[in-house]
């Protein structure tokens, strides 16, 4: 049973495995907002199930963080914070929360994946973990984010 990778080495993993990835390590984060949260995310995500991902515009915002573009590589931690997946955003829509759509609901592939189980299951997480004083509104600013897998490393028991 060998250690975890850290955020370097899988970095230097994907590397070596896809040509032409930068030398500069992009940003490590993990789904959900806790650690079971993160861990049921990413086995959608490893599965293929998972191919898409939304956030508040108003959570960036607040943050002072940049919204995601195109193109950007994303290492996906697990609920211990270890790197397991690099992702690639392939697609970027900025809409409201009332106009997300039925298909970027089905590609979050949580729960039935169903346009209402999104709404329920993404309001919920809005009014309760929202780093922004703003919460949720029913006409907040979404971004969905699609996502494409590229690597993803062994989880080590």
């Amino acid at each position: 049973m060998s250690a975890p990778l850290t955020i370097e080495e899988f970095w230097h993993e994907c590397r070596s495995t896809i040509q032409g990835l930068p030398e500069a390590i992009p940003e490590a984060w993990a789904f959900g907002a806790t650690p079971a949260h993160a861990d049921g995310l990413l086995d959608l995500v490893l599965a293929g199930t998972k191919t898409a991902t939304a956030s508040s515009l108003w959570d960036y915002e607040h943050a002072g963080d940049p919204v995601p573009e195109v193109g950007w590589l994303n290492i996906i931690l697990d609920g211990s914070g270890v790197p397991r997946a690099l992702l690639e955003t392939t697609a970027i829509d900025l809409v409201p929360f009332d106009e997300v759509t039925e298909s970027h609901a089905f590609a979050e592939g949580e729960g039935d994946r169903s346009l209402s189980h999104w709404r329920e299951v993404h309001e919920r997480y809005w009014r309760e973990h929202s780093e922004g004083p703003k919460g949720f509104e029913p006409d907040m600013p979404v971004v969905c984010e699609r996502l494409r897998l590229l690597h993803s490393g062994s989880r080590s028991e």
